[in-house]
């Protein structure tokens, strides 16, 4: 506030309200996994708003949810490397015994708790289908 950074306290005011909401909602108080669920929830909202307003060719629009998430991800742990995921990836198909695609759930239901907020997991599932159709 004493900056006078009008769109990160905006960002910011956004957040604590889905928090905030989540709460009064679901009728409990967020741990830390779950804030982070809501800011991830957040960073794909705003991904898929400048999706479609570049298709609409609204670039101030996009430009302003691109700042969003510029804000959004300060509060993210930092994210894994690509041969980190890769990495975790192998290990939890070898954990899991997974053969083929059909098995996919286990090695993404393995994977979620151990890169939730330091992974792109739409990425990761591109990797583990990529890995067990191969």
């Amino acid at each position: 506030m004493r900056a006078r950074d009008a769109a990160r306290l905006s960002t910011v005011r956004l957040l604590l309200a889905a928090i905030k909401q989540r709460e009064v909602d679901e009728r409990i108080e967020l741990d830390d996994a779950q804030v982070l669920s809501v800011i991830e929830k957040m960073i794909k909202q705003r991904r898929e708003s400048i999706a479609q307003f570049e298709k609409a060719a609204r670039h101030d629009l996009a430009d302003a949810e691109k700042a969003e998430i510029q804000v959004l991800s300060a509060y993210r742990p930092a994210q894994m490397s690509e041969a980190d995921i890769q990495e975790e990836v192998r290990a939890a198909i070898a954990e899991t015994g997974a053969s083929g695609v059909k098995d996919m759930g286990k090695v993404m239901a393995a994977l979620k708790g151990r890169l939730a907020g330091k992974a792109d997991m739409g990425r990761v599932s591109g990797l583990v289908k990529s890995k067990l159709s191969g």
